[in-house]
């Protein structure tokens, strides 16, 4: 099988288990080969009425295509179908808004749907127009002057957007001082980050007996768990779980989970959980270091945790940095601890700051916590070259006038 063919059908697998996820059942599989996508229908007349009769046959209340469709396509393709479309951004907006528990998380969703759904009302109110002018009666809550309805939805919207933006401002202000204090406390944040159903949340559970729900399904975790733990008998850590990654995650999600997803770049070590169980997994690592990437955290420390090796029976990834284990039986989580602890000790940074002068106790700090290797006082402030370990990286972090030039082992 070609590359493009597999990617297709893993692809179209993941989408399947999206649709299982939200509650729906798969009752069957489409696939279109085009060279480019179609403008009004993104996949065609003809392959539209091949879904058509499809759809028909088969008693189908729902089509998901896994592309992003535009506002139009959808609307039009609802039409011919007969069904209710979504894309793939909307299912995976539906899961997410059933399984945000946190106030912080309902506010990232709801901030994400409004997005989406922004653009796609001209589409929703010509397909209720249409069907009001077509005699039959208009849906509960849809009757209206049409257009002028039209423009207060989207004031209405567009209000909601800048509220929830706000309060999300709120919240990442907050984090940052929860943040602050952790730093002023020295004490590393490890956080999990990974495919969705990787382990993350098994792993968490398992390091530290936290009790959280975790379940062989998508998207089990939406909101960001923090736990105090030891991962020796002098190092004590917070280590955190945060929300599954995705191919093709919209970037309605990445940019409204961004209070909660920031805390990776502010880690002193990331743990990328790994289901090495699952065929595609060198792709799915693949997709959520380039979101790691994205969310500017690629320079953090980082150990490849190749999870669920009790239901692998290949070959084990072996190397710097890498280990395997099983979070569910425990298998390996005494070696990860080890080299997550030799990591945290070993990994020291050599950095140049710029200190305000109103910030000069951090010299202090720096005197106490790592190694000043020299300070100068000027006009603009002091200029300092230090050696710190990676948990302290955090607290100088916004002095920061050359990047880390090495690490000391």
């Amino acid at each position: 099988m070609k590359e493009d063919e597999r990617s297709t059908e893993i692809s179209m697998e993941e989408l399947g288990a999206l649709v299982e996820t939200a509650g729906g059942e798969v009752a069957a599989y489409l696939l279109q080969n085009k060279a480019a996508p179609e403008a009004r229908t993104f996949i065609g007349e003809g392959k539209v009425q091949e879904m058509k009769e499809l759809v028909d046959s088969l008693g189908c209340d729902l089509a998901v295509f896994d592309n992003e469709l535009s506002p139009s396509q959808m609307r039009v393709l609802s039409e011919e179908l007969g069904v209710k479309v979504l894309d793939r951004s909307g299912l995976i907006l539906d899961i997410f808004a059933q399984r945000a528990q946190t106030k912080e998380g309902q506010l990232q969703v709801e901030l994400a749907q409004y997005e989406y759904l922004l653009p796609r009302l001209t589409g929703m109110w010509k397909h209720l127009v249409r069907q009001t002018a077509s005699g039959g009666p208009s849906p509960i809550g849809t009757r209206g002057p049409g257009e002028t309805q039209l423009e207060t939805d989207r004031r209405h919207i567009r209000r909601k957007i800048d509220k929830l933006r706000e309060e999300l401002e709120e919240v990442r202000r907050v984090r940052g001082t929860q943040r602050r204090m952790r730093e002023k406390n020295s004490m590393p944040v490890v956080a999990l980050v990974g495919y969705t159903n990787a382990g993350k949340s098994t792993l968490l559970n398992c390091l530290t007996g936290a009790g959280i729900p975790a379940n062989d399904r998508l998207f089990d975790t939406l909101d960001t768990t923090t736990r105090r733990t030891h991962i020796s008998e002098t190092q004590e850590i917070l280590l955190s779980d945060t929300v599954g990654f995705i191919r093709k995650l919209p970037h309605h999600l990445v940019a409204a989970f961004k209070a909660t997803l920031e805390e990776l770049a502010y880690a002193d070590v990331l743990l990328h959980v790994i289901d090495i169980s699952s065929p595609t997994w060198e792709n799915q690592a693949e997709i959520v270091d380039e979101l790691i990437a994205q969310l500017g955290a690629s320079h953090t420390p980082c150990i490849r945790v190749f999870n669920k090796c009790d239901a692998f029976f290949g070959e084990l990834p072996h190397g710097e940095n890498i280990v395997c284990i099983s979070a569910k039986t425990g298998e390996g989580t005494a070696e990860l601890l080890s080299t997550l602890s030799a990591l945290l000790e070993s990994g020291k940074k050599t950095v140049e700051l710029l200190l305000p002068y109103a910030e000069a106790g951090v010299l202090e700090f720096l005197h106490r916590e790592g190694s000043v290797l020299s300070s100068e006082y000027g006009e603009d402030g002091i200029r300092v070259k230090a050696v710190i370990r990676p948990e302290l990286w955090g607290r100088v972090r916004n002095f920061v006038v050359d990047a880390p030039d090495k690490t000391d082992s």
